[in-house]
């Protein structure tokens, strides 16, 4: 290690559980932050200053005004460019350290494209915002054996899990019942984040990541941990694998073959289809927490239909949803998942 290396990492270094060994291992390590919103942008910031030498940051989306109240690389010439989050994460963490590699991949992590974009990792970071997302990475990483950490916030409340691939329980484990798993209705576009929490996360999840990468995983809680700002309550919980997990018991890894994943289909002219399977949603309260944060919105029995200008989208009690005024089916899953949860 050079003299300014030695200097760069010396107050981290003389943290016995780190140590000058600890800091060359993580020199030496690869990690991948999948989403870079509020909690995959702390988490790659956190990690690019520790020295991880090499982070891959995926992210579909672009940087808009109303991220940077929570969003830490961020800042208003990016909301300006609407510039790819991936692409202004890269720019940002290098002026920050360019001793370590920094890659911004513009992509919607997807079944197909997810061998390509996530091997050659020694560890993965979860930044996503739907479970969709979420039981893939899952998958992939009981699948290849990779340690990854979960992680999500909304509103004042959050939660992180580190997953040992045969050592600790999957998020299968913790989320899936039979065929079906817990839902997540309520999203930031919906209820709003406070930025504590997501810093707070984003800080628990990558002090997991850190111990695993410098080798010292005795150090690891194994617990799932949980927070909420505003209230003060804090949980640690022993999750239990369970036996007969899907992922990780019985290796069925539907969301890494493309069978869980909702089926999206072009429907018509620049229009859209989510076919989001086993879910039936209560239109009425929809209804009511979109209200306030989307425009025109109209209600039956049978349907819901709003405006994100320039889109229309319509939402059947299903959960099947058309995305007019786009072709694009990562534009339509980002809007799901935005204003529907998952």
């Amino acid at each position: 290690m050079t003299d300014f290396l030695q200097e760069k990492y010396s107050r981290q270094m003389l943290f016995a559980g780190i140590g000058p060994e600890g800091q060359q291992h993580l020199l030496a390590s690869r990690a991948a932050v999948v989403g870079c919103g509020a909690i995959g942008a702390a988490a790659a910031n956190l990690l690019v200053r520790a020295g991880v030498g090499s982070v891959k940051i995926i992210d579909r989306d672009f940087v808009e005004h109303s991220n940077l109240q929570r969003q830490t690389l961020f800042d208003e010439s990016d909301a300006r460019e609407a510039l790819p989050k991936a692409v202004a994460a890269e720019r940002k963490l290098l002026s920050i350290n360019s001793s370590v590699q920094v890659q911004g991949v513009v992509a919607d992590l997807r079944p197909q494209n997810a061998v390509e974009l996530l091997s050659r990792c020694d560890l993965l970071l979860d930044g996503t915002d739907n479970f969709e997302t979420r039981f893939l990475l899952n998958d992939f990483a009981v699948k290849s054996g990779l340690p990854w950490v979960y992680a999500a916030g909304v509103a004042s409340y959050g939660l992180t899990m580190t997953i040992r691939p045969g050592l600790t329980p999957c998020l299968a484990c913790l989320l899936e019942s039979g065929n079906a798993y817990h839902s997540l209705e309520e999203t930031c576009d919906t209820i709003g984040v406070l930025g504590p929490i997501v810093s707070l996360i984003a800080s628990w999840q990558v002090a997991e990541a850190l111990k695993i990468l410098a080798g010292r995983t005795e150090a690891l809680h194994g617990r799932l941990l949980s927070c909420d700002v505003w209230t003060g309550h804090m949980q640690s919980i022993r999750v239990a694998r369970n036996p007969e997990c899907r992922a990780c018991a019985k290796h069925n890894y539907s969301y890494l073959v493309g069978e869980a994943q909702p089926h999206i289909s072009l429907c018509g002219r620049d229009s859209v289809q989510i076919h989001e399977r086993n879910r039936a949603l209560d239109l009425a309260a929809l209804a009511l927490r979109l209200q306030p944060v989307v425009e025109d919105v109209r209600q039956n029995d049978f349907l819901i239909r709003f405006r994100v200008t320039p889109y229309e989208m319509t939402v059947f009690a299903d959960g099947r949803a058309i995305l007019k005024g786009t072709k694009d089916p990562a534009v339509a899953r980002s809007l799901y998942a935005r204003y529907l949860g998952a």
